[in-house]
């Protein structure tokens, strides 16, 4: 083990971007590159290797570019790797909790079955429908003043209705 971390330092100087630059050409993965240098150059430091080391008669180059390719070689044959699919994007989007939602849209189904049947054919029309007072006027057969009227007593019913089941505002 080198015990001096100005050695690791020149090591990692002198050779850790050629390292990376090989780890790249062989995988294609910038990030996993570095982990490889990364996991090469602690390797050395754990052995001892510097650049005046001659280990079997190699240099510290040749010694850390062979970890590093074994590093790839294990990685590629690991079941994790062979499991794993890379993907530009996250598979699955984060979403919050549905179970407020459910409740919410509950809550609105039975505020909305306490209206009188015009004035909630009217609501659901308006706002579920997304049609027009004119639209409403003509498919009910009745006056659009009508169906205004009936929009905003429906709407003030609902909302007395939502604030009795604990709807505040």
């Amino acid at each position: 083990m080198v015990t001096d971390p100005g050695v690791l330092d020149q090591l990692h100087r002198d050779h850790a971007n050629a390292l990376w630059a090989y780890v790249v050409r062989l995988t294609g993965d910038r990030t996993f590159a570095q982990d490889v240098v990364q996991e090469t150059m602690l390797r050395a430091w754990r052995e001892g290797i510097t650049d005046e080391t001659d280990t079997h008669a190699t240099s510290a180059r040749a010694w850390l570019f062979t970890v590093a390719r074994r590093l790839v070689i294990d990685e590629s044959r690991s079941a994790r790797h062979r499991r794993e699919v890379i993907a530009d994007e996250l598979p699955e989007q984060r979403t919050g909790d549905q179970v407020d939602a459910v409740f919410d849209a509950a809550m609105i189904v039975d505020a909305l079955a306490s209206l009188s049947p015009s004035h909630r054919e009217v609501v659901v029309r308006a706002y579920y429908g997304r049609a027009t007072v004119t639209e409403i006027a003509e498919d009910l057969g009745v006056p659009p003043g009508t169906v205004k009227s009936r929009m905003h007593y429906g709407m003030r019913a609902l909302r007395l209705a939502l604030q009795e089941r604990g709807v505040t505002r």
